[in-house]
């Protein structure tokens, strides 16, 4: 083992471009040149993409979407909403001039009615609700339950369920 690592690091040292940590060419021997930069196999690689009329990447189009892929990229994209969300507004209470009550006089001075207050709260509550439940389930199956397909689609449902119930239980009851 320790001929492994002595062998591995005389490799990466006779590769050096610094002429400081070359070692000579007697002990340089064994080391084969790479036949081909990375350039070189990239335009091989695109170039026999483009002779076999191969997309650039497959498209969005091509596949068949399901409730494990929506449920997905809907986790992803609330992840980062949450994210940007209490990032923009710990930004605006460090730099807006003013206090928590002085915004909150402010919003309840513009009286904008009991329908729309009710649709910002679950505008607000699914995000952070289906965010939660989701990630619950994600932590079920980094212990390893709940991959067969059945029970994919059916805790996904129960995770939809669940983040509109307490949406509109939040909305409507808060």
């Amino acid at each position: 083992c320790p001929l492994f690592f002595r062998s591995l690091a005389r490799q990466g040292l006779c590769l050096s471009r610094t002429p400081s940590l070359q070692i000579s060419p007697l002990l340089c021997r064994h080391v084969a040149p790479m036949g081909t930069t990375a350039k070189e196999e990239m335009n091989k690689f695109w170039a026999k993409n483009a002779k076999l009329n191969r997309p650039m990447s497959p498209h969005l189009t091509i596949y068949r979407w399901s409730v494990p892929m929506m449920m997905s990229v809907t986790h992803r994209g609330t992840g980062i909403a949450l994210s940007g969300a209490i990032s923009t507004f710990a930004l605006a209470a460090l730099v807006l001039p003013g206090n928590y009550p002085f915004y909150l006089d402010l919003i309840h001075s513009l009286w904008v009615g009991p329908a729309l207050i009710a649709l910002a709260k679950i505008g607000i509550t699914f995000p952070v609700s289906f965010h939660t439940y989701n990630g619950i389930r994600h932590l079920w199956w980094d212990i390893g339950k709940g991959f067969k397909i059945p029970e994919v689609y059916r805790t996904g449902y129960t995770v939809i369920g669940l983040s509109v119930l307490t949406s509109v239980a939040v909305a409507f009851l808060v």
